[in-house]
């Protein structure tokens, strides 16, 4: 298990344990027996070993589990078995994925996989038919059912329900690996990534909600990992730190959902601390030029993904609307005319959705694009 700086464990994410479960279970299927321990490859390379905690050997299927130990993050699915059943497939059908008890179905848009679907994560289904090459080769037709005991009532500590999301837990994960939440903690790391940027002399940082975010504006501006700032959910922490501690230019940069929660003034915008105003929201779109029919469809939307979509669709742009926003709430933190700040919305597949350029912090809105 790694440590961080202050002797926080990580954890792994649901969909490293479906993975090592389900290579578990198709060694169990075509070998007839089951390892002790099992090895998968995470999206950064790093390859974890797992204990397999349950087994089991039928006519037609063969089943594995796995602990999910998520560290010291205090996470709802620490201590959950993970299970994967693996049967032989249809001819060429390679890969499907099936939700078994206590994981969810997709009902409604706006997710990363379409309704109808098992709530199987992209990234998760990648590792898991990774981890099937690795005793089967690429070309095997496997069923792949994933459960997890006591998913149902797990679930209903989540934001599952809302989301659309029936039947149990998401099968989540983009890195493998789940980093405590540790405000503090994660706070401190922030601070140091500025103090590190400004040792080497940088005069531009970015800091990020997300991996995605993160990958999306190193790209667009082609920063050093240097001058990326992991600030997470703690908008407001990196920027106060950044007040006291100036670089020229300053990015932040965060998916459509967190821009947004930013544009409606939170600083800290972990769904924890609320949730997204999809009326406020469709204002914005009336003030961009959206009818009410299309702003009572994007004040009903599943998600702001799902919501910018609508807009998209229609041809009314939000994403610059909403970064004006955002930018408002986050230059009120600096109000330094050396510190000239940026905003940029990126959707989940690294699309620039949205932009307030760089302009001086101390003014009262940002130049237009």
């Amino acid at each position: 298990m790694e440590t961080d700086d202050k002797n926080l464990r990580r954890g792994w994410t649901t969909g490293t344990c479906a993975a090592a479960a389900t290579k578990a279970a198709c060694m169990g299927l075509l070998e007839g027996r089951f390892p002790s321990m099992v090895e998968v490859s995470l999206p950064g390379g790093q390859r974890p070993a797992f204990a397999v905690a349950q087994e089991e050997i039928g006519s037609d299927f063969a089943r594995a589990g796995i602990v999910k130990d998520a560290g010291d993050d205090p996470d709802v699915t620490h201590g959950a078995l993970i299970v994967s059943t693996v049967r032989r497939g249809q001819p060429g059908a390679g890969i499907t994925f099936h939700a078994g008890k206590g994981v969810g179905m997709i009902t409604r848009a706006g997710l990363p996989l379409p309704p109808g679907e098992p709530a199987i994560n992209p990234v998760p289904r990648k590792m898991i038919a990774a981890a099937v090459a690795e005793v089967a080769g690429p070309d095997i037709d496997l069923a792949v059912e994933i459960s997890v005991v006591d998913g149902e009532r797990l679930a209903e500590k989540t934001l599952n329900g809302r989301l659309g999301i029936v039947g149990g837990l998401s099968i989540l994960g983009t890195t493998g690996i789940v980093i405590p939440f540790s405000c503090s903690a994660w706070i401190h790391s922030i601070w140091r990534g500025i103090d590190v940027a400004r040792a080497a002399g940088l005069t531009h940082v970015a800091g990020s909600t997300g991996n995605a975010s993160e990958m999306a504006v190193a790209a667009h501006h082609g920063l050093p990992d240097v001058a990326l700032i992991d600030m997470g959910d703690f908008v407001g922490g990196m920027l106060k730190y950044l007040r006291d501690h100036p670089v020229p230019r300053i990015t932040v940069a965060g998916g459509v959902a967190k821009m947004t929660k930013l544009g409606q003034g939170m600083l800290d915008v972990h769904s924890k601390r609320g949730l997204p105003d999809l009326e406020a929201l469709a204002q914005v779109a009336r003030d961009c030029g959206a009818g009410e029919e299309l702003a009572a469809r994007i004040a009903g939307a599943n998600t702001v993904a799902e919501a910018f979509d609508l807009a998209s669709e229609a041809g009314v742009e939000i994403g610059n609307r909403i970064a004006a926003r955002a930018w408002t709430t986050a230059a009120k933190v600096l109000k330094q005319s050396e510190i000239s700040l940026e905003i940029l919305v990126f959707d989940r597949n690294g699309r620039l959705r949205g932009r307030a350029d760089f302009t001086p912090s101390d003014h009262a809105e940002p130049v237009s694009s």
